[in-house]
């Protein structure tokens, strides 16, 4: 089990590191029509021990006009709020669920219609305690999205899901190749402590049989 230690160890905490984190990633910004999107908000604390609570309003500008309407509200204790109707129905909130520290603010569209291309604005307001004063950071967040007939996927989209799975496949087989190295070593170590223990004990046998022999000439 002492071989198996260090290997454990250096997994779990690069599980444990990915599972900690917050990465700020880019929404998509080509809906399709009568599918599902999803717009991507995600707003990371500076410092993931400061201790802190959010809530998020989103905006929307439909194409062709000048102002931003607001659409939906969450929050930790109401949940998500709808209060544009042409939104009723259609948003599902897709974000940090089950903490008041929201860092995913990201919503589902469904069935997504021309009508709600345009800008949307993600607008983040959250609370920070840190040495017992409370610090307000509101963050402003736009993704400007088209609606379109067909997906037309690029090519930087098809090369990262490549290497994505080509990355999953190196990190299976290297996975693998590692508990098979350490089933071997341990396997090595228990024959030799037993090949050894084996030895030991022949050697006391053979010295108890010429001790029995001696006294036997004795007598």
């Amino acid at each position: 089990m002492a071989l198996l230690g260090p290997s454990l160890l250096f997994c779990l905490i690069l599980v444990s590191s990915c599972w900690a984190g917050c990465v700020e990633v880019d929404s998509h910004t080509e809906a399709v029509f009568g599918m599902t999107f999803k717009i991507l908000c995600i707003s990371c604390k500076k410092r993931s021990e400061t201790s802190a609570e959010a809530y998020t309003e989103w905006y929307f500008r439909e194409k062709g006009t000048e102002t931003f309407t607001r659409i939906l509200r969450y929050d930790p204790d109401a949940l998500l709020e709808v209060v544009d109707e042409r939104f009723q129905d259609l948003v599902v909130w897709n974000g940090s669920k089950n903490t008041r520290d929201l860092q995913d603010l990201s919503i589902f569209l469904t069935n997504v219609t021309y009508e709600q291309a345009g800008e949307y604005l993600c607008r983040v307001d959250r609370n920070l305690t840190f040495d017992g004063y409370v610090y307000n950071i509101v963050i402003n967040k736009t993704i400007h999205v088209e609606v379109v007939d067909k997906e037309n996927r690029d090519m930087a989209s098809i090369v990262s899901e490549i290497m994505m799975y080509v990355l999953i496949v190196v990190l299976t087989i290297w996975l693998v190749a590692e508990m098979i190295y350490c089933y071997k070593k341990i396997a090595a170590a228990t024959e030799a402590a037993a090949q050894e223990n084996a030895s030991e004990y022949l050697a006391i046998t053979s010295e108890s049989k010429e001790n029995c022999a001696g006294v036997q000439v004795a007598e």
